[in-house]
Order: structure tokens, then C-alpha cells, then sequence
């Protein structure tokens, strides 16, 4: 699961090019299938929003959820595909980007009735 947070005036008219940007690096990088999309996005008014000095009103915090498994270098070659497919595809330099990625074991995670340690039926490898 991915949230990505934003100034609500700029974050609100790019909110389903950004998750495409987003859901193409996870497919390109990590296997994630085109059905596997699953964003969430939290609008906030200038206010409630605090960011680093430097940083413009287009300040973008983006929170990557994933089970445990993918190697240092995939998930590194994911964020620089994001902030380079952000960069180009909606004009965003990588200093108003921030990226993180959590990772929880798979017994952590619980979906379909199940948790994620007992899913034999996913259709994207977690071990990349």
C-alpha cells in the first residue's frame, strides 16, 4: 500500500498521474501487476502541512508499504525510478520528493482473510 501526502491545491490535479508515475515504477521495478494498485491519498491543507525550509508547496511525501523480501538495491533502483518519473512526467524536481519505504514482515500484513505469510497465491514475487 502506498499514502502519498500533499498540499491539497497541488496534490488534488495531479492525483491520478501520480499514481500512474508511481504504479509504473512499482510495476517496472518491482513486478507489481497493473491490477495490484492500491494508493491512498491525504490532501491537507497548507496548515497542516510543515515541511523542510527550501522546500516548495509542491513538497510531496510519498510512504511505500511493502512485506519484507526485496533486496537493497531493488528498492533503491525504486526511488530513484520515482523521483525520476516524477521529475519528467509531472515537472516535480526531487528536492520537493520525499520518499520512504516500510517493510513489514509478511505475517505483519492482513488481507483476503489472511495474513500475507499464508498467501501461496500472489501473482508478483516478493524476493527481488
Amino acid at each position: 500500500m502506498i499514502v502519498v501526502y500533499g498540499i491539497k491545491d497541488n496534490l488534488n490535479p495531479i492525483k491520478a498521474k501520480l499514481s500512474d508515475v508511481i504504479h509504473g515504477c512499482m510495476q517496472s521495478v518491482l513486478g507489481i501487476p497493473e491490477d495490484k494498485r492500491a494508493h491512498r491519498f491525504v490532501p491537507l491543507n497548507n496548515e497542516d502541512f510543515y515541511y523542510p525550509v527550501g522546500r516548495t508547496d509542491a513538497y510531496t511525501v510519498i510512504e511505500i508499504n511493502l512485506m519484507t523480501g526485496r533486496k537493497q538495491e531493488t528498492q533503491k533502483a525504486l526511488i530513484k525510478a520515482i523521483f525520476q518519473s516524477i521529475e519528467s512526467e509531472l515537472n516535480i524536481a526531487p528536492i520537493d520528493i520525499e520518499i520512504t519505504i516500510k517493510e513489514q514482515e509478511p505475517y505483519q500484513w492482513g488481507f483476503r482473510g489472511m495474513t500475507g505469510d499464508e498467501a501461496k497465491d500472489l501473482k508478483y514475487k516478493v524476493n527481488v
